[in-house]
């Protein structure tokens, strides 16, 4: 079973351009996703998949330099990229990764991982109220070539799982419930204050050449310093996806 992790990066964020190369406790972004990912038992290969947009230039170089698999497509269908991608290094299951969560835990990565294996399942991820940015979903491969075969809507081309998770009973799904009534906590990275909360985060936990610190960490430090929760807590969540649920809407009703 060659399962392979895929992060998808682009240098063209609207709420914050370049984010995933910014600088966060003495290394880009995209390094301690790439490098928690190496962490990870269950997965034989990393790829980050970008654009051809010029702008992601700078994501292939990083990549060429970091000695890490780049994978260059549609900056906007990025259900084909991630196809391409997963095609050309031939994985069988493929785990879904965004470049904007430097705080992933490659042990809750290797859990989904496990679970998918376990259950013979098409589609797979960390499910229930946790915090956001520990997001993390195994598609099988031919889930995900059916859905580049079928999807339609900007919602399901321009994000890799709704297609796939909008119709059950067309594959075979499953989820690991781990947290519940973290929801609120948000360690991803799209706004500036995402950047200074991470940024808080990392001062305190991350230690260069140690290995990675756990989400079981950040909750012991927002435990004891409730404070740095709220730098971000009133920012809305999967504001991307809503964006292209709501472009759906405005074609649905166009003449």
């Amino acid at each position: 079973m060659n399962v392979v992790a895929i992060i998808q990066a682009r240098m063209s964020s609207t709420r914050l351009p370049g984010k995933v190369l910014m600088p966060l406790a003495g290394q880009p972004v995209l390094e301690h996703v790439v490098s928690r990912i190496e962490h990870c038992q269950t997965i034989q290969k990393i790829v980050v998949a970008t654009s051809h947009d010029a702008s992601d230039d700078a994501i292939e170089q990083w990549c060429l330099e970091r000695g890490v698999a780049c994978y260059r497509g549609s900056l906007h269908d990025v259900l084909d990229r991630y196809y391409q991608a997963a095609r050309l290094h031939a994985a069988d299951a493929i785990v879904r990764i965004t470049a904007d969560c430097p705080a992933i835990d490659p042990t809750i990565v290797d859990e989904v991982v496990q679970g998918y294996l376990a259950g013979g399942f098409e589609f797979f991820g960390l499910a229930g109220e946790f915090p956001d940015g520990l997001d993390c979903t195994v598609f099988a491969f031919s889930a995900i070539e059916r859905a580049w075969k079928e999807a339609t809507l900007p919602s399901e081309r321009e994000h890799v799982g709704p297609f796939i998770e909008k119709q059950p009973g067309l594959f075979k799904s499953g989820g690991l419930t781990k947290f519940t009534g973290l929801s609120h906590h948000r360690w991803t990275l799209d706004e500036p204050r995402d950047l200074e909360f991470l940024q808080a985060v990392f001062t305190r936990l991350y230690r260069d050449k140690a290995p990675p610190f756990m989400a079981s960490e950040v909750l012991t430090l927002l435990d004891a310093e409730p404070e740095l929760a709220g730098i971000n807590s009133d920012i809305v969540r999967n504001a991307g996806y809503l964006k292209s649920l709501q472009t759906d809407k405005e074609r649905h009703v166009q003449p």
